[in-house]
């Protein structure tokens, strides 16, 4: 029983040196957030940027693909309760259109619009009483740009 402890624990904190750290005391989002970009560091992606805002909207994670030399824009969606539904539904078409329009605001401040870009959707399912999430899912390309019509106009 010491043993499984301890070895809990050294494999807790390797995690979080390897992966970054889970603050439990945050809200339930931005915890969502933390477990997400862990879940896509482990997939082998770099998180360049966390809650990336701007007129536009609001982008959670940013992450680059260095095996597909692609910039990734991912939006998390985190659900505590059991009421039925999956997180990712809850990216609509306008909530969609907010998420590409951050995304190419991003692009065109950091000189990077001839970059590959897609986005992506992660569903994390994190019980109240828990102090993990029970279930992680990655959805890469879950959407195309949406709604880019005269964007530099």
């Amino acid at each position: 029983m010491v043993a499984k402890s301890l070895f809990d624990r050294f494999s807790n904190a390797y995690h979080d040196w390897r992966y970054g750290p889970i603050d439990l005391s945050a809200k339930l989002g931005a915890r969502g957030e933390q477990a997400a970009a862990r879940f896509l560091r482990r997939k082998g992606l770099t998180i360049i940027s966390h809650g990336e805002t701007d007129q536009a909207g609001e982008v959670d994670l940013i992450a680059t693909d260095r095996r597909r030399s692609s910039i990734i824009f991912v939006e998390v969606k985190t659900l505590a309760s059991t009421k039925p539904g999956h997180p990712a539904d809850r990216v609509d078409e306008n909530k969609q259109a907010r998420i590409t329009r951050a995304g190419l605001r991003y692009l065109h401040r950091n000189k990077l619009l001839g970059c590959v870009c897609r986005f992506d959707v992660v569903a994390v399912w994190w019980p109240s009483d828990s102090n993990e999430p029970t279930r992680i899912e990655h959805y890469p390309g879950a959407f195309e740009a949406t709604n880019v019509t005269g964007f530099f106009s």
